[in-house]
């Protein structure tokens, strides 16, 4: 009998972060679990920061722009988690990486000893995913747990 005793949950601030903690916490249901509630800081955006530091270096700091985003992050996970699930507060626990993130996902996997990833099949990178393929993609052909993908049953309605 497979026995799943950690959850990632992978949480961009799209329209689907809700949905896919919601899901976790749903999963969750069958036994004593723990979820973590990932997000990651796309090494993309650190390099946008990091070449501005290049030309402004006594006014602009990679070190506190992650520290910073990092810190307004965790704060709205919390908000999210307190205005949502806060009865499910002690399953959770907030964890922010920075990286490529399908790479951090999966690092996720192995360092925090998941069973089960959640996550949505569309998040914020659009388009990137035409040049570059998506996240979620990358994660499902590599991961070695299971991958469940949250969607949104009227966005993705067939038509008859």
């Amino acid at each position: 009998m497979i026995k799943i005793k950690k959850i990632l949950a992978c949480v961009d601030f799209s329209e689907y972060s809700l949905m896919t903690l919601e899901y976790a916490l749903e999963l969750a249901q069958e036994g004593p679990m723990q979820i973590v509630v990932f997000n990651v800081i796309n090494q993309r955006d650190i390099n946008g920061v990091e070449k501005l530091a290049a030309y402004f270096p006594n006014k602009v700091s990679v070190e506190d722009y992650v520290s910073d985003l990092k810190k307004y992050r965790h704060e709205k996970m919390q908000i999210m988690i307190n205005e949502t699930v806060l009865d499910k507060k002690t399953m959770l626990e907030i964890k922010i990486d920075t990286g490529i993130p399908y790479e951090c996902i999966l690092n996720a996997v192995d360092t925090e000893d998941i069973d089960l990833v959640v996550m949505a099949n569309k998040g914020r990178g659009n388009i990137a995913r035409v040049l570059f393929g998506s996240a979620a993609e990358k994660v499902f052909r590599h991961s070695p747990v299971p991958v469940v993908s949250v969607r949104d049953r009227k966005k993705f309605k067939q038509e008859k």
